[in-house]
């Protein structure tokens, strides 16, 4: 793999706190209907799917993958719309009621605190804030371009009544302001089209949730569980992604275009240096963690606390530590990954080494496992 080493300028770009992260609150054509204001869309890494042209967003470069959020009041409504590409939900703080169908009757579910929810493609879903005003949620959109949503047509009806719409390229307009005839609109969706949408039953539904009751922990996960410092765990949610326990099952298969895991550490506890060919992004959940990109001279750090992001890009060598527990005693840190594939980690050369003097190995299939035992097959 070709070496990449992470610029000091780039570092600094890829380092996204929560607290530099700027909201928006006119992202979309129903931001004006009564029960949908105020909501505040957030634009962490990718454009998203926001309709306003001058939405802020933290970090363009591209990674196969959208990663953003949405935060408002309790009892504030984001209304039925369709998306193309997956879009998943993580939810960090509060309750949310989802809802899908045509007309949001197929189905709900209120989400707590740790639950990952991947809703399918063409179907239309919106989601109110069923708990705290302080409530969030992280987003995950598939491909760098989504192309954008399908709101439903009595959504944009209402919008044009408050002034909204949205014009051929599907970006707002203030008709109050720039009164564009109809012809100049964006199409609304045919009915029968609508009735072409596959439906989803609850029970469906619900297997595209995963809670944090549902997870199924690996207690080695990495070769480098054998390693002081290397103690953690791993719970796939979403593909099959960086585990190299061969008895890891992710609940859900589908392909994304990303992966979703949780990972989940003491102090002093986390991933040592490796690299691989995809892209990546760190979300903490709980805790405080250090990352750090480069080996040697170049090594850089920076610590990340509840909600702070860190982007690593492909081929870079990286490592991850909890340095402060959170609520249960331990960190816990959301790891997206781009790509369907199983990801192939190349370790560090003295992760390897130490490794092997404590009897571990990676098979042929870039599974840990006793050295001992694989030497049982050596040829």
């Amino acid at each position: 793999m070709q070496d990449v080493i992470v610029s000091a300028a780039e570092f600094q770009q890829r380092t996204i706190l929560f607290k530099d992260v700027k909201s928006d609150s006119e992202a979309f054509v129903d931001t004006r209907l009564p029960g949908s204001t105020p909501k505040y869309n957030y634009t962490m890494i990718g454009s998203g799917v926001s309709a306003n042209p001058h939405t802020p967003i933290n970090l363009r470069l591209p990674h196969g993958f959208n990663i953003g959020g949405a935060s408002m009041p309790n009892g504030i409504t984001n209304n039925l719309h369709i998306h193309f590409t997956a879009e998943v939900f993580i939810t960090f703080a509060g309750h949310w009621r989802f809802r899908w169908g045509p007309k949001g009757e197929q189905g709900e579910y209120v989400s707590e605190e740790g639950d990952i929810l991947t809703v399918p493609t063409w179907i239309f879903r919106g989601f109110t804030n069923a708990g705290p005003d302080d409530g969030f949620l992280f987003t995950t959109l598939g491909q760098d371009v989504t192309g954008g949503v399908i709101w439903n047509p009595h959504v944009m009806r209402a919008a044009r009544e408050t002034g909204l719409a949205m014009d051929l390229n599907s970006k707002l307009v203030d008709l109050k302001v720039n009164p564009l005839p109809d012809d100049q609109l964006l199409p609304l969706m045919s009915e029968e089209e609508i009735t072409r949408l596959r439906p989803y039953t609850l029970e469906q539904m619900r297997r595209r949730v995963v809670k944090q009751s549902d997870l199924v922990w690996s207690d080695f996960p990495f070769l480098d569980c054998a390693l002081p410092g290397g103690t953690k765990q791993l719970a796939p949610v979403i593909g099959y992604g960086l585990s190299e326990d061969r008895n890891t099952e992710p609940p859900v298969t589908n392909p994304h275009g990303f992966k979703h895991e949780w990972l989940r550490a003491a102090p002093g506890n986390g991933l040592h240096a490796h690299r691989h060919d995809d892209s990546q992004v760190f979300i903490v959940q709980h805790g405080v963690w250090e990352v750090s990109v480069n080996q040697g001279s170049a090594r850089m750090s920076t610590r990340l606390g509840p909600r702070d992001i860190f982007s690593v890009p492909k081929g870079a060598w990286r490592s991850l530590s909890c340095v402060e527990a959170g609520p249960q005693g331990q960190g816990q840190v959301l790891m997206v990954t781009g790509g369907d594939n199983r990801t192939r980690i190349e370790w560090a050369p003295e992760v390897v080494e130490a490794a092997a003097r404590a009897g571990w190995r990676c098979d042929a299939n870039g599974f840990a496992a006793p050295s001992a035992v694989v030497a049982l097959a050596a040829c």
